[in-house]
């Protein structure tokens, strides 16, 4: 059985560079463009795993971030942000709205695969890899 997983990005690529990376992995993927969608993707069905753009149309991701965790607890689901702002501030920004973790766009496999194993989320040996 594999890990749902919802990523979450305006940018066709990222969420493309993302599914691959995890269907590789085992994970089944969905995919939306905006954080309402997220939202009402997440309504329609609880993933595992939610892999977050930062900065979006609509609704961002720390908006997005903070009206799930009202909704439904500082733990699910968990939550990666992706993000291009390297500011310790807006990391800490994520992080206080409920990100499990953050990871640097542009990623790579190992990158967040490593990022995804600091939550318990990988298999061990891409963990190692990174």
């Amino acid at each position: 059985m594999s890990i749902s997983a919802l990523v979450v990005d305006d940018s066709a690529l990222v969420r493309r560079v993302a599914r691959r990376i995890l269907e590789k992995h085992g994970y089944a993927v969905r995919e939306v463009g905006d954080g309402q969608a997220a939202l009402d993707a997440v309504r329609q069905e609880m993933p595992g795993l939610i892999l977050l753009d930062r900065h979006m149309p609509m609704m961002d991701g720390i908006a997005c971030l903070r009206a799930l965790r009202a909704a439904y607890g500082a733990s699910t689901p968990p939550v990666v942000i992706c993000t291009t702002a390297s500011a310790t501030e807006k990391i800490i920004e994520a992080l206080d709205a409920g990100a499990d973790e953050y990871v640097m766009k542009p990623f790579n496999e190992a990158i967040l695969l490593h990022k995804l194993a600091m939550i318990g989320f990988a298999p061990a040996e891409a963990a190692s890899e990174a």
